[in-house]
Parts: C-alpha cells; structure tokens; sequence
C-alpha cells in the first residue's frame, strides 16, 4: 500500500515493477545484481479518484506515455530497495503535484492614485533629465 496523502492510498496491485542491471560505472556488482527498478502505473486503469486521473492524464511530463502509463527508472542507490523506495516515492510526489488546485488568477486594475504616482514621477524625472542639458545662449 503507497500512501500519497492522508487519505489517499494505492494498492500494490495497481503498481509493477520489474527489476534490471544498473548501468554505467560499478564494477562486479553491477553485472551480476538486478539493483535498477523500473515502475510502471497505468493511471486509467488504476483505483485512483476520477480528478487525479485527469490531471495526470493533462501533464505534459516526459515520464507519462501517451498510452497514459507512467514509467519511473531508478537506479541512483546500489541497493535494490532503496531504488524502490525511490521509485514509489517519485510516483506519490507525482501524484500529490498533480492534486494541487492552484487558484485562479484574477486580474486587477491598478487604482487612480497609483496612475497618478507613476505620471508624477515620469514628470519628475524629466525635469531632471532637462536640469541636465546646457543652457542656450
């Protein structure tokens, strides 16, 4: 069971994982341990509420495919858990960030005095910028 929120979970069965080699630098370890995890979540087919579905299925993250399966790598750790953990962990903060409902923003006009503000001051500064030439003779 991953917990996401206080009251959001997901059931193991929803998420797979496969395990592979690691690659890059690590010596003997690497060519002989399965330590890198890859996570796939497919979001239509998962019990999550219908509003995280949709706001998953509306991100424009490079990790979610068209088909709307998630697909997580890790392979940071030499251990095979940790790479887990890691990989579950990215999957919930994914989750959680596509849960948050940002307000709206209203747009405002700004008011008679602060108009009035930026004319005087544009006036200010040109009459310094005037003081600056030379006079005429």
């Amino acid at each position: 069971m991953l917990q996401i929120t206080e009251d959001l979970s997901l059931p193991d069965t929803d998420i797979e994982l496969s395990f592979t080699r690691s690659q890059g630098a690590g010596g003997q370890n690497v060519n002989k341990t399965s330590t890198a995890v890859h996570l796939r979540f497919d979001i239509r087919a998962s019990s999550l509420p219908d509003f995280y579905k949709e706001k998953l299925l509306l991100l424009k993250d490079q990790r979610i495919t068209r088909d709307g399966v998630i697909v997580i790598k890790s392979q940071q750790s030499r251990s095979q858990e940790q790479n887990r953990v890691a990989a579950l962990e990215r999957l919930a903060a994914l989750i959680r960030e596509a849960g948050v409902i940002h307000p709206s923003r209203r747009p405002t006009k700004p008011t008679r005095s602060a108009k009035r503000k930026r004319v005087d001051s544009k006036t200010r500064r040109g009459l310094l910028k005037v003081l600056r030439t030379r006079i005429a003779e």
